[in-house]
């Protein structure tokens, strides 16, 4: 048999396709939930993230002003698993950890900038940021012209769509907006999806790896020794041992199967039991049958040498009983045979005796005067006794005699 159309086989791609269906669904989900909670920067939120990078990027600018802003994002942020933009004063965008960002999000994030450059042109003075929060920086108070509905709780913004985002933090180099930094509340799904496949895909092998091994080993595995059990007693059962059974402990399909083949190896081993008696029996048959044959036919050539002797002068008398019992023997060989005949069409059925009332005294007198000739050469002599009120017996008369002259043939052979 192929190992791919092996049952083991399909049960185990069954189980290992289910596992990876569950791990891909779980993974799905856990991607989904972290970028709906916007927990996927672990130890900050959303808004210091942001406050962080406008100070990292102040700082960058204040040291030397033709920096490289592009790459230097990239090369600080690429492994950040929350993405966000730099809006730059002269319009550049700069984005990390995705290239695309909702319309809404960065036209509110240059409306701001418009606003707050504005401000600052006409020597407006505004309160920027202060950290002197315990988790970092505090959003400020609304200054005078900004629309309400721009200020959510918790330094979040909602735009006229209902577009939340993190209030954007200011980049200020020598006291001058030099652009804003935009983190989204919620990093997109298929950004989380990307940024956590590797590491997904590394759990899940693993898993499915251990899984494969560990339910080999106590699934199919003793599954499998067991049925190895069951093949072994049948290829034993087969071989001609009647005595082969499979082990059928538990209570599962296997010990059923178990079970159901120890029944049928008890029922076979019960026939060829039967079998094997039956044989005995006919072999038995054929020896009595050989034996009921040989005894009339024994005396029949008794009689009939006895006749044809010459030299021996018998009266009418005698050689018409010796005629007589030649001629009874021929009649008791013939029902034999009728009776051989006749078990031989009814084989296995009940066989019904004769009930009749028959005389003892004619029973020895027959069963003497048959054997007379085999005493004779014997040099034996049958007598008979019957006791008082034991003249007559119920039987059928044939086989009463019958057994009588093989117990008096046995007695004079042996």
């Amino acid at each position: 048999m192929r190992w791919y159309r092996s049952l083991y086989f399909r049960i185990a791609l069954g189980v290992v396709g289910l596992l990876a269906a569950m791990l891909v669904v779980q993974a799905m989900l856990f991607t989904w939930a972290v970028s709906q909670s916007g927990r996927s920067l672990p130890g900050q939120s959303p808004a210091r993230l942001g406050s962080n990078v406008a100070l990292d990027l102040a700082n960058v600018l204040e040291r030397d002003a033709q920096a490289d802003l592009q790459r230097y994002v990239h090369d600080q942020y690429a492994q950040y698993t929350h993405p966000f933009f730099v809006l730059l004063a002269d319009g550049r965008v700069i984005t990390s950890g995705s290239s695309s960002f909702p319309e809404p999000l960065l036209r509110m994030a240059r409306e701001q900038l418009a606003r707050r450059v504005e401000r600052s042109a006409r020597g407006d003075r505004p309160e920027w940021w202060r950290f002197d929060g315990p988790d970092g920086p505090r959003p400020p108070r609304p200054e005078p012209g900004d629309r309400p509905e721009f200020f959510g709780r918790g330094g979040f913004e909602r735009g006229p769509g209902g577009v939340p985002f993190v209030r954007p933090a200011p980049i200020v180099v020598g006291g001058r907006l030099a652009g804003l930094v935009v983190v989204p509340p919620q990093a997109p799904f298929g950004f989380l999806l990307g940024r956590f496949a590797p590491m997904l895909a590394l759990v899940a092998g693993g898993v499915l790896i251990v899984g494969t091994i560990v339910t080999s080993a106590l699934i199919f595995g003793p599954a499998r020794r067991r049925l190895r059990a069951v093949e072994s007693a049948a290829r034993r059962l087969g071989s001609g041992d009647l005595s082969a059974r499979a082990p059928d402990r538990g209570g599962d399909e296997i010990a059923a199967v178990a079970s159901a083949f120890n029944a049928m190896a008890a029922d076979l081993s019960a026939r060829a039991e039967a079998l094997s008696a039956s044989d005995r029996a006919r072999r038995q048959l054929l020896a009595d049958v050989s034996h009921e044959l040989t005894t009339p036919v024994t005396a029949m050539r008794g009689y009939l040498e006895t006749l044809a002797m010459t030299e021996l002068a018998l009266d009418e008398a005698t050689r018409s009983r010796y005629l007589g019992i030649i001629s009874d023997e021929t009649n008791r060989l013939e029902r034999l045979i009728g009776d051989l005949l006749e078990l031989a069409r009814l084989e296995g059925s009940s066989r019904t005796f004769a009930q009749d009332r028959v005389r003892v005294a004619e029973l020895f007198d027959r069963v003497a005067a048959r054997h007379e000739p085999a005493c004779r050469a014997a040099g034996v002599a049958i007598s008979a006794s019957i006791e008082p009120g034991a003249d007559t017996v119920i039987g059928d008369r044939d086989r009463l005699e019958q057994a009588l002259q093989n117990l008096a043939a046995n007695a004079i052979r042996f």
